[in-house]
């Protein structure tokens, strides 16, 4: 039997949720001297490179991007790589971005190369939010909040031909 496909966010919902973000972390984010916002590879890394580029578009805050990669099928078990070093000091903020916050274990994980370092604070950031929390992570920034049960799933397609979120 085939997976009903429902569209949530089409291209035009998803970059106006994109923008109301960057927006978000302007405000919060203004006078920070360092911004770096870390893409979860993958949805969380086509994210984070969209909000830098609105931010760019917004403001005059200069964040840099980097990707991290992690096993997100068993994170606790994981590697985590990140593209390039971050200068962490008491004026470093991070951004962790990925595109759908759910249980909140890869995010949860995705913070070991964090831990020893002395920054300033962690945000984070994601498309969509599902709530089915079993790790003690909270959005900071969401694009829409989504009840569903934990047999649907949540879907991103990022392709010129089919930009959109859907519900299967």
């Amino acid at each position: 039997m085939p997976t009903q496909r429902n569209q949530i966010l089409d291209r035009e919902a998803i970059m106006s949720k994109i923008k109301r973000i960057a927006f978000q972390i302007l405000e919060n984010n203004f006078q920070e001297p360092h911004l770096y916002i870390i893409g979860i590879k993958g949805g969380g890394a086509i994210l984070g490179k969209k909000l830098k580029e609105e931010l760019a578009q917004i403001s005059t805050l200069n964040p840099t991007f980097i990707e991290l990669s992690i096993d997100k099928s068993s994170p606790h078990n994981s590697v985590v790589n990140l593209s390039e070093l971050i200068e962490a000091s008491e004026n470093t903020t991070i951004l962790l971005v990925d595109d759908v916050l759910n249980s909140g274990k890869t995010v949860f994980y995705a913070l070991k190369p964090f831990i020893n370092t002395n920054i300033k604070k962690i945000e984070t950031a994601f498309l969509v939010n599902r709530a089915h929390r079993s790790f003690p992570i909270a959005a900071n920034y969401t694009g829409i909040e989504i009840a569903t049960t934990i047999q649907e799933h949540i879907n991103f397609s990022w392709s010129d031909e089919d930009f959109g979120v859907y519900l299967e």
